[in-house]
């Protein structure tokens, strides 16, 4: 069997029929792997109807869904390239990634017939599309006369294995980065680089058949989307939630008997914020693993004292996931570390001049592995950028210990530079996340005549007394004097992308300064 991620499904239909592989919570469907499988048949059988074929672009704007996954796994059978989209993109931003990518053929939810209604109507034009296929899932909206109904889409397809010899290096998706800074690049990865990444996150982590796997972030980010994929390979269930929701997290947890998680640190908080979150039983989940953003070590040990583990991993959309894993042995033994290399992964920490660190010494972290992108989709300037002797520069600052245990710092563009000296934001934030009184908390820079830079705290209260001397003073002899922040401001909702990183940009230009002296 060739490597292709939508074969994979086929071979677990025929492997475990009966085996339970789907739960959409919003709707309460479960489907076993068989049902499944067929219904991705019918989605690739019903696209080839259309004309669609290998290497051709699809996109997909929906929330996690039945619907999604088996759109996802019957494009990929027949070697068309999926675009998972971000649903909080506004249509001008929508529009550029399409134009981008090339998509021909979009299948859309039913609450984005909106969005998509203003996409068509600008038609094929420079602020417009190139789609020529609208197919629109009804959820009780009033559908667009110009797409097709999903279910009359997918009920006009066979449920027949597709004939096709699409795998191995051929294109399976280009998923745009969140533009945060500049426009949004498209990374572009193989059957091949999805397959290692699989395989890489199987043998490095604990992960067994028969498993329950919540997955709470959306599908059109990695951290979603290889859960999926590995659950699939690995012979598990995926319980799917429409959108993140920290108490229907405890619910399902209980209910469906979760083992193995996915939550970014944002999730992580706001979970314990939930009344009364002890109560639930959560006695088969084994640990939930969280990234996307350094985890305060005082989270991990909130979780640690309602006896939940929280095992840190660092990865990225362009390694398809997988960068480096703290494994069950060590969670509790080096918490605040992102463990080590995944199993088919290497890593390094340079300088600015592209030596390995000592170490403790801060430094680039480079990533390489069989799982790393092919590229970004039409820009071979930002891929020789990102991509160099086969090392993927990942913009992120970390440092090993004398064991190798990788700590992730901040990216690069997130340093603070004050007096010549770096502060790393993720270390301020981790000793003002400790205070009780603290629900959020976000560290930026501002510019000081003085420092240069000077570090300054966005908070978002848990306690409605806490003020800006108690920040202060909180991390009074905690920090070096020059990593102490300068001030502090209160706000509601900390701006976050849909992997719960902060939009620091945002808040640099909300509070531009300058930093008190």
């Amino acid at each position: 069997m060739r490597n292709n991620i939508g074969a994979y499904l086929g071979k677990r239909g025929h492997t475990n029929p009966n085996l339970e592989a789907i739960v959409d919570v919003a709707t309460a469907r479960r489907l076993t792997y068989a049902q499944v499988d067929r219904r991705a048949n019918k989605v690739a059988n019903a696209m080839l109807n259309l004309g669609i074929k290998k290497g051709d672009r699809v996109a997909i704007l929906m929330m996690n869904s039945v619907e999604y996954f088996e759109s996802f796994m019957g494009l990929a059978k027949i070697g068309a390239v999926v675009v998972p989209l971000n649903w909080r993109l506004v249509a001008d931003e929508l529009s550029y990634i399409l134009k981008d990518a090339g998509a021909i053929a979009m299948i859309h939810g039913g609450e984005f017939g909106a969005v998509a209604a203003e996409l068509h109507d600008r038609g094929p034009g420079s602020s417009g599309t190139d789609i020529r296929h609208w197919i629109e899932l009804d959820e009780g909206n009033e559908r667009n006369l110009f797409a097709t109904a999903y279910e009359d889409f997918v009920a006009a397809g066979a449920e027949s294995t597709p004939n096709g010899d699409a795998g191995e290096n051929d294109d399976l998706f280009i998923m745009y980065t969140s533009g945060t800074t500049g426009l949004p690049k498209g990374a572009l990865h193989t059957h091949n680089t999805m397959t290692w990444a699989i395989i890489t996150f199987a043998n490095s982590t604990d992960i067994r058949i028969g498993d329950r796997y919540s997955i709470a972030l959306p599908m059109f980010h990695v951290g979603a989307l290889l859960p999926v994929l590995f659950t699939i390979y690995s012979g598990g269930t995926a319980v799917l939630l429409r959108q993140f929701d920290p108490k229907v997290m405890w619910e399902i947890t209980e209910r469906e008997k979760i083992t193995s998680s996915l939550a970014v640190p944002a999730m992580l908080n706001f979970m314990l914020q939930v009344p009364e979150h002890e109560k639930y039983d959560t006695s088969n989940l084994r640990a939930i693993l969280s990234g996307a953003s350094p985890v305060p070590t005082s989270l991990i040990e909130r979780y640690k004292d309602i006896g939940i583990e929280i095992h840190q991993a660092y990865g990225l959309t362009e390694a398809g996931g997988p960068g480096t894993v703290l494994s069950p042995e060590d969670a509790m033994v080096k918490i605040g570390s992102a463990g080590k290399a995944f199993f088919h992964t290497t890593v390094r920490i340079v300088d600015k001049d592209g030596n390995d660190t000592a170490p403790g010494v801060p430094g680039e972290l480079l990533v390489s592995g069989a799982h790393i992108m092919k590229g970004y989709w039409n820009n071979p300037e930002a891929t020789a950028e990102a991509i160099r002797d086969g090392w993927l520069y990942t913009g992120d600052i970390a440092f090993q210990d004398e064991d190798g245990f990788v700590t992730i710092h901040d990216r690069v563009k997130d340093m603070i530079i004050s007096g010549g000296e770096n502060v790393y934001p993720a270390e301020v934030e981790n000793i003002i996340s400790s205070h009780p009184g603290v629900g959020d908390v976000a560290v930026i820079g501002q510019p000081s005549k003085r420092w240069g830079e000077s570090p300054f705290a966005v908070v978002v209260k848990r306690d409605h007394d806490l003020t800006e001397a108690d920040i202060l003073q909180h991390c009074d002899g905690k920090l070096a004097r020059f990593k102490q922040p300068k001030g502090a401001v209160f706000i509601e909702e900390i701006p976050r992308n849909p992997t719960g990183k902060p939009l620091k940009r945002i808040l640099r230009e909300q509070f531009p300064g300058p930093a008190g002296e």
